[in-house]
């Protein structure tokens, strides 16, 4: 959403960015923001922004009233960068991070706030090489934002182990599903928030943080999940880009599902142990559906796969509600089948680097079958 700062204080309204690799022709990373935001249509201008480097560049979505009408447009935006690629002799491809590109190759963007985050980090700047999806869900009260936050903490692992997309970093086999977890856990204020007691005390938070020149804005609070300052959203922020569209529409219609289905329960300002929240993320980033974690609701031992199936009962009467339940399907392949992540160690495995590079790009999803019962 940084294309555009708007009001989605709407209930469940939803607004969707997505970070996109560009590369040459052979799948490596190559500067071409820049060209980018030089040619493209005048229209779209709000819908893209730039990231930290020159070799990413981020898609932006309205603000929308279902999953559908929002999926039509993330085609859209994908297909618009596209085919400026294309007759630029450059692709875009989409992982949670770029299998052999070297960090210290990236170049910077040159803006003000780009400036300071590279200020600020320095060294640790340059190791941010990573793509993510992120969700926005509109909510019509900035106390309500709070509430939500706190519970929707719950199924933060869960959401991110559906949706693994980065084992590899730097050419090297991280042994992880998720490295840009890793990644990104670089930077500070990127963890799970703790429990946050009132919107006051969040502006409070923002306030002293900018008064010590911690942040020069709320935005460089980075959480996994925030109450969104200037869009009244919760941002979802854990999960890793995923080419298929089928996958992607998963994500944002959970997302959208969970933050309703608290509401409507009131199911309000869980403070979880920490350390099981944690533990949680740890363990979707780097273990399959079979490991151990303890439900933060209720502390009892569970197993990742029987997490997903807690969230999925939890969440589906607000699927049904919004017409969304064909998402399941979807659940229940990655769950017997594996993420995209798994797809790229099974490719890597077989074929090498090279190939894996050039299926990051031959196999993004850009054609979006729009459903007609929304």
């Amino acid at each position: 959403m940084a294309g555009e700062v708007s009001d989605m204080s709407n209930n469940y309204s939803i607004g969707v960015e997505e970070e996109y690799m560009l590369c040459d022709n052979a799948g490596d990373l190559s500067n071409k923001a820049n060209l980018l935001m030089d040619v493209l249509p005048k229209k779209l201008l709000d819908r893209y922004s730039y990231e930290l480097i020159l070799s990413e560049f981020e898609s932006n979505t309205s603000v929308h009233t279902d999953v559908n009408e929002c999926m039509s447009e993330v085609s859209l935006l994908r297909n618009t960068i596209n085919d400026i690629a294309l007759k630029n002799n450059f692709r875009i491809g989409i992982s949670g991070t770029h299998p052999t590109a070297k960090t210290n190759n990236q170049k910077f963007v040159v803006n003000n706030s780009y400036n300071w985050v590279s200020d600020q980090l320095k060294y640790y700047a340059t190791k941010n090489i990573t793509f993510s999806i992120h969700v926005h869900i509109g909510l019509d009260d900035k106390d309500k934002l709070i509430k939500v936050t706190n519970t929707l903490r719950r199924w933060i692992a869960p959401m991110l182990a559906l949706s693994t997309n980065s084992p590899f970093f730097e050419g090297e086999n991280t042994g992880m599903l998720s490295s840009r977890t890793f990644q990104f856990g670089l930077f500070p204020r990127s963890e799970i928030p703790t429990f946050i007691k009132s919107y006051n005390d969040y502006e409070d938070l923002i306030n002293k943080y900018i008064e010590t020149k911690t942040i020069s804005k709320p935005r460089q609070i980075w959480w996994k999940i925030r109450p969104h300052y200037d869009y009244n959203t919760i941002e979802f922020r854990v999960c890793d880009v995923q080419r298929s569209f089928e996958k992607t529409e998963m994500i944002i219609a959970l997302v959208q599902a969970l933050v309703r289905t608290i509401v409507e329960n009131r199911d309000y300002d869980h403070d979880y142990c920490y350390e099981y929240l944690t533990d949680a993320l740890w363990k979707a980033s780097s273990k399959d559906f079979s490991c151990a974690i303890i439900d933060p609701y209720d502390n009892k031992l569970t197993s990742m796969k029987d997490m997903i199936y807690k969230m999925i009962s939890y969440s589906e009467n607000s699927l049904n509600y919004f017409g969304n339940q064909h998402v399941l399907k979807s659940v229940k392949d990655i769950v017997d089948n594996g993420t995209e992540a798994n797809e790229q160690i099974a490719l890597y495995n077989e074929s090498g680097f090279n190939k894996l590079k050039k299926y990051l790009m031959n196999s993004v999803d850009y054609q979006y079958k729009r459903r007609n019962n929304v």
